[in-house]
């Protein structure tokens, strides 16, 4: 189903048609017994009544082997965002829409663990437990607002790892106490250091400048806290002029000597490569949000090879995911190839 994908056929049935096309040397190289791949109906069947659980769990441990097998550079922790998306595409057949948190490699594109979360305001414990599943120690995790949480920097921390959390309304007092750190620079200069960067593309200049501070290392209790930050952005539109600007602010648990200004404003940024390399693809390449299969477990396991297959495709370099599946589809066997079969095999 992954080399299909890659292909550009998107859903179960359209899958289906792609083993048929190739006849019985495609379903031999790919392990099947009979001279034919599996019709649509077959797949429906399996799909639906797939422990989706344990797909994501096997999927997730096929990715994580590839990081351990392929670690960073000496010094450069592994870095794993966590964010999640709504399989929006249910609705039209009268399902509820299903949050799917995952997490991603910041450094491969690679999704390493995917779960499905029933309501928004559940989404701690799952989170919890997607923690309990994943290697913390020596990694860095960065979350969105919604997941700063001080259980879920608890969890971190005790697990060996550091994390990267970004505030806004959903801790108001703690957001307020960081922003008076920052409204007193002068008084408080001795614990800050800033950098500052500048990117064109796309018709905007934007700037920003990470200011970190540890004044409040000593004064809260919040779980393995090193450092605050605020990041501040201005986009200007080239074109007419027009700026827009914004203040964030945020929290970590690295110390100065582990995540200069530099390093941290780098993560952040980092972090949302997992909109722009897989939700993004998923939407717009896959047609996720346009699928309207709702039955047993296909919408979460067809999400989690969708991610299995951008993942792959981002660690042997392809940028451009659908050029990429625009070439395999003319060339099959190179899609085949990704996963190591050849015609010979």
């Amino acid at each position: 189903m992954c080399v299909a994908m890659w292909c550009g056929y998107r859903s179960y049935s359209a899958i289906a048609e792609w083993g048929r096309y190739y006849g019985q040397k495609l379903a031999r190289v790919l392990g099947f017994t009979h001279d034919q791949t599996p019709c649509a109906a077959t797949l429906y069947h399996v799909l639906r009544q797939l422990d989706r659980s344990l797909v994501e769990a096997a999927l997730g441990a096929w990715a994580e082997s590839g990081l351990t097998a392929l670690p960073p550079a000496a010094g450069e922790p592994e870095a794993l965002a966590i964010d999640g998306k709504t399989l929006r595409g249910r609705r039209k057949q009268g399902a509820p829409a299903v949050p799917l948190r995952s997490v991603l490699s910041h450094r491969v594109g690679r999704t390493v663990w995917q779960q499905a979360v029933t309501d928004k305001t559940h989404e701690s414990p799952v989170l919890e437990d997607v923690l309990r599943g994943l290697l913390l120690e020596g990694r860095v995790i960065t979350v969105d607002a919604l997941l700063t949480q001080r259980a879920i920097a608890h969890q971190v921390v005790e697990g060996g790892g550091d994390d990267v959390m970004i505030l806004k309304g959903n801790q108001p007092q703690w957001q307020h106490d960081i922003r008076l750190v920052f409204q007193e620079s002068t008084a408080l200069a001795e614990t800050m250091t800033a950098c500052d960067t500048v990117d064109h593309g796309h018709g905007r200049l934007e700037a920003r400048r990470l200011t970190a501070s540890t004044a409040l290392m000593e004064y809260s209790n919040w779980p393995g806290l090193a450092q605050v930050f605020q990041i501040e952005r201005r986009v200007t539109v080239k074109k007419s002029g027009a700026q827009r600007a914004e203040v964030v602010y945020g929290v970590t648990s690295l110390s100065p000597e582990q995540a200069r200004p530099e390093r941290l404003l780098r993560l952040v940024r980092q972090h949302w490569q997992i909109e722009n390399q897989v939700h993004w693809v998923r939407d717009v390449t896959f047609d996720e949000d346009r699928s309207q299969v709702r039955c047993g477990s296909i919408p979460q396991v067809l999400a989690a090879l969708r991610n299995t297959t951008i993942g792959l495709m981002h660690w042997t370099g392809e940028t451009h995911i659908a050029a990429a599946c625009r070439r395999f589809a003319a060339q099959p066997w190179l899609a085949l190839a990704l996963i190591g079969i050849t015609p010979e095999n």
